[in-house]
């Protein structure tokens, strides 16, 4: 049988979140009903003259910046013909031959991957309007036209075809995701078109070294209409499986094609065949006179922020979290803004107690690595949880990061326990208080009296007869079961390290 190795590439469009749309002075936003947004130019009416939208321009170098790519200095828009009922030209202005980045690179790190890193290559990214929405009425047998999308910006990215997996494909989108947000140039939120893609899937046969056997590339399979990363990751799987037949009946694709995604039936559908460039007839846009970009790339060379990649790294490095913890906390810009004012906080306190005066720096890294997964535990599984109940985000939440800090502290001084730091935290949330004001208004500190807490262990021993005698008798394990009924007992703030020496002494004697 033959070894047979996927061949996947993929061509992205991202939404660029301007004001306005591509060519002309129309909104750039969701309408809250159809053709609120159209004008003359995006209407494509006789007499009409595109003006490129200098901020979408922008935002596509910023883009080839993040994705190491060359800028050209030099570029142009096309047209590219092509008839739909929802591009109202006949032509869609794009660019073709000088697009305004290319020959750049990404690495994506693929957890338990048969290749730990990979570097995709980026074809070009250009700038291009999308089409008008067509919704097609089964009950009416009619075709209805929503013009507000037409002229909005995209930004098309094609990488090289070196993807290898459908979860290295999804990988990638994610990654891609957070830099469009990291650039702050779109949501790419594939469920509202923010962010689409395209998938073109091949495979060829390998022989048992790894060498490709007989032609580099075959003819590909494209796949549209695919609007969340699970559904990418089917849809390249699916096909593999579908081609993987048919080269095991000798009969491979033989002719480039397009495809649907289903996802009712999680199966692709063919379309058509796919065209070529040459079917598009491009041409260079007559309205449109070559852009010189040469001052606009060294004035937006230094604004390009930290990327998702090396945020995560630095995490890792500064604060000592582990790779998986920095990814959880990365993953949202906001958060890692927040963590990192924590984090920063926490760090001080920490330098400034004396008890690490003089400590060997190895020990101090080490104890700053457990204070820092302390900290981004309880505020990713914590915080995070409070505030999925309530449907918050971050900014919308009323803790700061130096409450944040403050609170963390007073859980490592054993001041707060996980039952009652939990109610601090909510209360916290609710008021945007300090957590020491909350603890005193609340009498929430814990319980560390020794003969209070022996006077309410006396009684959980003696309320459980049969407990503690299988625990003397060497069950040992059931000193979970008093440590929980002393903190039901509690309310939850019995000092936890006192509560468990205390138990300990009763139960033994």
């Amino acid at each position: 049988m033959k070894t047979l190795e996927p061949v996947i590439g993929l061509e992205i469009h991202v939404q660029l979140k301007t004001k306005s749309k591509m060519f002309c002075a129309c909104h750039n936003e969701e309408a809250t009903a159809p053709n609120v947004f159209v004008c003359p130019i995006c209407l494509a009416h006789p007499g009409t003259l595109p003006v490129p939208n200098e901020q979408a321009v922008r935002y596509t170098i910023l883009t080839g910046l993040a994705l190491n790519c060359h800028i050209n200095p030099s570029t142009k828009f096309d047209r590219k013909h092509y008839f739909y009922p929802d591009l109202p030209k006949g032509y869609q202005i794009s660019q073709f031959d000088v697009p305004i980045a290319e020959k750049g690179f990404l690495d994506i790190v693929i957890p338990a991957g048969v290749r730990k890193i990979a570097r995709i290559g980026i074809t070009r990214v250009h700038l291009e309007e999308d089409s008008a929405k067509s919704f097609h009425s089964g009950a009416e047998g009619k075709t209805f036209v929503d013009f507000n999308r037409a002229g909005t910006p995209l930004a098309e990215i094609v990488t090289e075809p070196d993807f290898r997996s459908a979860r290295e494909a999804k990988i990638f989108l994610q990654e891609l995701r957070l830099i469009a947000r990291t650039l702050g140039i779109s949501n790419a939120d594939m469920e509202k078109g923010e962010l689409r893609c395209d998938v073109n899937v091949s495979l060829r046969e390998i022989d048992k070294t790894g060498s490709v056997v007989g032609l580099l590339f075959h003819p590909k399979t494209e796949i549209k209409n695919i609007n969340s990363f699970k559904a990418v990751e089917r849809a390249i799987e699916f096909e593999i499986q579908r081609q993987t037949k048919l080269w095991q009946t000798n009969s491979p694709p033989s002719v480039t094609s397009t495809r649907g995604w289903n996802d009712a039936k999680q199966a692709t559908e063919e379309q058509r065949v796919k065209e070529e460039s040459g079917d598009y007839r491009y041409f260079p846009e007559p309205d449109i006179p070559p852009l010189d970009l040469t001052a606009l790339i060294e004035e937006i060379k230094p604004t390009l922020p930290e990327m998702p990649a090396e945020h995560r790294q630095r995490f890792v490095d500064e604060y000592s979290l582990g790779h998986e913890e920095a990814r959880l906390v990365c993953d949202d810009p906001d958060l890692a803004d927040f963590a990192e004012q924590m984090l920063s906080e926490l760090f001080a306190w920490m330098d400034s107690l004396p008890e690490w005066n003089d400590a060997e720096e190895e020990i101090l890294q080490k104890e700053k690595h457990r204070l820092a997964r302390l900290a981004t535990g309880w505020l990713i599984s914590k915080l995070g949880g409070l505030m999925a109940e309530q449907g918050l985000n971050i900014h919308q939440q009323k803790i700061s990061p130096e409450n944040f800090a403050e609170f963390i502290t007073l859980v490592v001084k054993g001041r707060l326990s996980t039952s009652n730091g939990l109610s601090v935290l909510k209360k916290m949330m609710e008021t945007g208080s300090d957590p020491e004001h909350i603890i005193e208004d609340h009498n929430l500190n814990l319980i560390s009296d020794e003969e209070e807490l022996n006077s309410i262990i006396g009684k959980i021993i003696a309320e459980n007869p049969t407990e503690t005698t299988r625990y003397k008798s060497g069950e040992e394990k059931l000193l979970k079961f008093f440590l929980g009924q002393l903190m039901k007992e509690t309310g939850g703030k019995a000092d936890p390290m006192m509560a468990k020496k205390l138990l300990e002494e009763r139960l033994h004697n």
